[in-house]
């Protein structure tokens, strides 16, 4: 069962290669696109075309879509470990231990932090699609720290105002490989999704404007404990920029990081921590921020990386 979409190729598109433009029309990835091409699911001008064919403005396309699976739905599941740093009626802000999702997504089985949050008897914003009610900003699965959610809807408005114009201060600790040179410095370079694998991301010529600041706290042999501040909220933006730089975060396998290097220090999962977020609050309009300490996991590598005491 597929979705038939006709359409005409909008202005801002002409000169695309066909799968960049329906990646942009239907919010695809670039290689889910070029498979649709490929299997003959894409016409332009009443004609199949390659993934490369450039498109111009006003060509008609005609696409049959996969059938939408249904959205997935929010499970009361108790999240051992994630502790509530604060409640009141506008917000719940919690410490997102590794290995939770923020909200469902297809595909995933484990535990989420909305779902935490409702097995404990909060009630959260129902603002936002069905599967991310509250959710304002998100976590990686493999990220652990605070995070906030909105319970009112007048606070899911103001915070989701709030991190679109880059009010919120969002930092995060970082141990990467080496020694990043200047050991202060910022990362401006556009993410987007990975041109040919669908689970990562990538620095991109076209992609979404990324600003990280970053600064050395600890220098060890193999290693570097940063400080990280984000202007931007891209998916992966710390993974990605500290890759491009060619220090990747420990542990961080997906993105270059060296396995041996992560065996050693017992690390499953990148090192990476949102210890502190700061904002203002969405009734009061008073300024809040809230901290998390490092957990077990990544406490241990940092201990094994600075040696004997």
């Amino acid at each position: 069962m597929s979705d038939h979409r006709t359409l005409p190729v909008p202005d801002g598109l002409a000169g695309e290669r066909l799968d960049a433009a329906l990646a942009r029309l239907f919010g695809f990835s670039r290689t889910k696109a070029a498979e649709l091409v490929a299997s003959g699911a894409v016409l332009l001008d009443g004609a199949e075309a390659a993934k490369s064919d450039r498109v111009s403005a006003g060509a008609w396309l005609e696409v049959d879509l996969p059938a939408a699976r249904a959205a997935p739905q929010i499970v009361a599941e108790p999240v051992p470990g994630m502790r509530v740093l604060h409640d009141d009626d506008h917000i719940v802000v919690v410490d997102k231990p590794v290995g939770v999702a923020a909200h469902p997504s297809p595909g995933w089985t484990g535990t989420t932090v909305v779902g935490g949050l409702a097995a404990a008897g909060f009630r959260v914003s129902t603002s936002g699609a069905a599967e991310r009610q509250g959710v304002v900003h998100r976590l990686d699965v493999g990220t652990s720290g605070v995070m906030v959610v909105a319970k009112s809807e007048r606070a899911y408005t103001v915070l989701k105002r709030a991190f679109k114009e880059r009010t919120v201060d969002k930092i995060y600790h970082a141990m990467v490989q080496g020694h990043p040179d200047p050991l202060r410095g910022t990362v401006d370079a556009p993410i987007d999704r990975h041109p040919t694998a669908d689970w990562k991301w990538a620095v991109v010529a076209d992609g979404k404007p990324s600003v990280t600041h970053y600064d050395t706290l600890e220098a060890h042999r193999a290693a570097s404990l940063l400080e990280v501040r984000l202007e931007t909220g891209r998916t992966h933006q710390i993974r990605v920029h500290m890759a491009a730089l060619h220090h990747p975060c420990v542990g961080d396998l997906t993105y270059g990081a060296d396995p041996s290097l992560a065996a050693r220090l017992g690390l499953t999962r990148q090192w990476l921590h949102a210890v502190r977020l700061g904002f203002d609050h969405p009734d009061s309009g008073e300024r809040v921020e809230f901290t998390s300490g490092y957990p077990e996991d990544l406490t241990g590598a940092l201990q094994a990386l600075r040696g004997p005491a």
